[in-house]
C-alpha cells in the first residue's frame, strides 16, 4: 500500500470562510444563513478571502508533512514502499507515523493558519468611498500587524489547540485510509482506483469528524483579543462555549467540512497513488 500524505490539505482543506465565521461567530443560523449574509454584504469575493496565504503555502506544509510521514515508516518498519505492499506495516507503525507528521506538520502550520482565520472573519464589504477599511489588507499586512501588537508569540496564538487537533487526527486518517484499502484488496496486490477514491473519500470525512471539536477551540482561540474575549487557555475555551452556547457547538462546521472532505481527499489520494506507480 501507498502512504499518502495530507488530509484534504490541512491548511486549505478549511480555506472557506463559512467554515471560520460558523465557528468563531454567533450571528448565523446555519450554512445557508452564513452564505446568503455573506454573499449580500461582500459580494462573491466574500467566500474567497483569506484562501491566498493558504494555497501558497499547501506545497510546503504538505512536503513537511509527506516527508516526515515517509521517513517514520521507514523507521519503524525498515522497509522500502515496494517492500510494504508484500509486508505491509502494523496499523500500530502507520498511526505512530502519522501522528508524527500531523506533530511537526501544525509547527509549521500555525502561523498560516492564524493568519487565514483572522483574515476570514473579516466580514466589511468591498472598499466603498467613506467605508471604514478592513483591519487587516492582506495576508503579509495581517502577520505584520500580528507581530508588531502581539509579538512574535502571537502568531503562533492557537498552536497547542492546532498541535492536539492535527497531531492524532492524521494518525487515525491514514489508519482509516489503510484499513479501508486492505478490506477491498487482495494481498499483494494495488488498490484499484475505485478503493482508492472511496477509502480516501471516508479517510476524510472520519478525520474531520474527530477534528472538528479541537478546530473550533483553536478558531476561537485565534480570534480571541479582537472581537471576542480573551482566553486563558483551551480549557477555558471549552468550558466558556459549552457553557454559553452548549456542546453543539464543538461540531459546527462539521457538515460543511465533510462535504468537501470526501472529493478532495479521493483526489488526493488517487493523484498521489498515480505518481507512485508513475515513478516507481
Amino acid at each position: 500500500m501507498s502512504w499518502p500524505g495530507a488530509m484534504p490539505s490541512w491548511p486549505a482543506c478549511s480555506v472557506l470562510p463559512m467554515q471560520v465565521r460558523l465557528q468563531t461567530q454567533n450571528t448565523y443560523r446555519g450554512i445557508v444563513d452564513c452564505m446568503v449574509k455573506t454573499y449580500r454584504h461582500e459580494s462573491l469575493l466574500g467566500f474567497f478571502k483569506g484562501m491566498s496565504f493558504p494555497i501558497a503555502s499547501i506545497a510546503v506544509v504538505n512536503s513537511v508533512l509527506f516527508g516526515v510521514y515517509s521517513n517514520s515508516l521507514l523507521v519503524l518498519t525498515a522497509t522500502s514502499h515496494q517492500e510494504r505492499r508484500a509486508q505491509p506495516p502494523s496499523y500500530t507503525h502507520v498511526f505512530i507515523a502519522g501522528c508524527i507528521g500531523g506533530f511537526l506538520q501544525a509547527y509549521c502550520l500555525a502561523p498560516f493558519d492564524l493568519i487565514k482565520v483572522r483574515l476570514q472573519n473579516q466580514t466589511e464589504p468591498r472598499a466603498q468611498p467613506g467605508s471604514p477599511p478592513p483591519r487587516y489588507r492582506g495576508p503579509v499586512h495581517c502577520a505584520a500587524s500580528i507581530f508588531q501588537e502581539e509579538g512574535p508569540r502571537g502568531l503562533f496564538r492557537g498552536a497547542w489547540a492546532l498541535t492536539l487537533r492535527d497531531t492524532p487526527t492524521l494518525g487515525i486518517y491514514f489508519v482509516t485510509y489503510e484499513w479501508l484499502c486492505r478490506q477491498s484488496t487482495p494481498d499483494g496486490q494495488n488498490p484499484s482506483s475505485a478503493t482508492v477514491l472511496v477509502a480516501g473519500g471516508f479517510a476524510g470525512i472520519t478525520s474531520w469528524v474527530t477534528a472538528t471539536p479541537l478546530d473550533v477551540i483553536k478558531s476561537r482561540m485565534q480570534m480571541a483579543g479582537l472581537k471576542q474575549r480573551e482566553y486563558r487557555g483551551m480549557l477555558d475555551c471549552m468550558v466558556s462555549s459549552a457553557r454559553q452556547e452548549g456542546l453543539g457547538v464543538f461540531f459546527r462546521g462539521l457538515t460543511i467540512n465533510s462535504a468537501r472532505a470526501f472529493p478532495v481527499n479521493a483526489v488526493t489520494f488517487l493523484s498521489y497513488e498515480y505518481l507512485l506507480h508513475a515513478w516507481g
